[in-house]
């Protein structure tokens, strides 16, 4: 990537994308002409995941609907424990169901359900830019994705209120821990998204507690998790004068911790609040053949696009990604691949 096209890299970030307010008519038929709904969110779900999924369950089933909610796991998020009971694999559904797949553009995002769900015909609701150029909606696969939405429950709040319906407690709660969770509890956000504001006032008007449900997404931590913590921070490598910090855990960290030592929000957020920081990655050995990586990002960086070359997605400033390797080599993949960004 030379000088110019770094400048155009870092430009394109800074383009906003068409909004996308009115819920597509096909999706709307989809559901109200069907009875049978297998709701799936893609692998290791988070907050926005799980919230977006359950509050889609609770309004279907509110329309006298059949609606089972469906992931492959692992819920590996604290604060998502209390809700892994409600989902499901594999449920015995009628094969003349339907599919409506939250917060991802793929039904390969799903993990090892995708083959029990490519048997019946799906939907998709998500927010990631990813998807704009994969697909286009029609009566059979209908789409709605809009990149400018922070979150997906804010999508699934529109297509709720398009059914007709009121939100009830249980949903508002649902909508608003999710917001909360893709939005890093509204710090994440700008001058541009004050119409966020405006739908998580009528979460709270409608039953979410704040208070609550921010001490559902950041407090209640283990003590190993904080142990963890510290040794990935003490592991930090700066590079690029200071523009990017790099760090990993081990599988012998795994081994000691499990997953409850796993606490990425407060780590990245720690990482990135370093003075001159732009950019941060936190590499994980899952297995001896692969790692998970987290991007984060400050201002113009689009990490989604860094985690896209690579198989990955997510949001311009929060992106991750799996790579076949061990830290040593996706280390130097992905330090080569900033070297382009920060020293072109």
């Amino acid at each position: 990537m030379d000088c110019e096209e770094t400048q155009k890299f870092l430009d394109s970030a800074e383009q906003p994308e068409p909004n996308n307010d009115a819920v597509p008519q096909e999706l709307i038929d989809f559901i109200r002409n069907s009875s049978d709904f297998i709701i799936a969110g893609h692998k290791e779900p988070d907050g926005d995941c799980v919230g977006s999924q359950l509050a889609l369950q609770s309004a279907l089933l509110r329309l006298g609907k059949n609606a089972v909610v469906c992931s492959a796991g692992p819920f590996k998020r604290s604060e998502l424990h209390g809700y892994e009971c409600h989902f499901e694999k594999n449920p015995v559904m009628p094969d003349s169901s339907k599919v409506i797949i939250i917060d991802c553009s793929s039904v390969g995002r799903t993990g090892d359900i995708q083959d029990y769900l490519e048997k019946f015909p799906y939907a998709i609701i998500d927010h990631h830019a990813r998807g704009l150029m994969q697909y286009n909606s029609t009566p059979q696969k209908p789409v709605y994705i809009d990149s400018t939405a922070p979150s997906c429950t804010l999508i699934i709040f529109r297509v709720i209120k398009a059914l007709g319906l009121e939100l009830s407690k249980e949903e508002a709660s649902l909508l608003f821990f999710g917001l909360c969770t893709d939005t890093g509890y509204f710090r994440f956000l700008t001058e541009q998204n004050y119409s966020v504001f405006s739908a998580a006032s009528e979460f709270v008007r409608r039953g979410a507690n704040p208070k609550k449900i921010f001490n559902t997404i950041y407090n209640g931590r283990s003590l190993s998790s904080r142990i963890m913590t510290g040794r990935i921070l003490s592991r930090i490598e700066s590079h690029f004068d200071g523009k990017f910090l790099l760090s990993y855990s081990t599988l012998d960290d795994f081994e000691t911790f499990g997953l409850a030592g796993r606490d990425s929000e407060s780590l990245n957020q720690m990482m990135l609040s370093v003075e001159g920081v732009k950019a941060t990655v936190t590499i994980r050995q899952e297995c001896a053949e692969n790692c998970t990586v987290s991007l984060r990002s400050t201002n113009k960086i689009d990490v989604a696009r860094i985690a896209a070359e690579f198989g990955g997605g997510g949001h311009k400033n929060a992106a991750g990604l799996t790579m076949k390797g061990d830290i040593t080599s996706v280390r130097l993949i992905l330090l080569d691949t900033f070297k382009k960004i920060f020293t072109s």
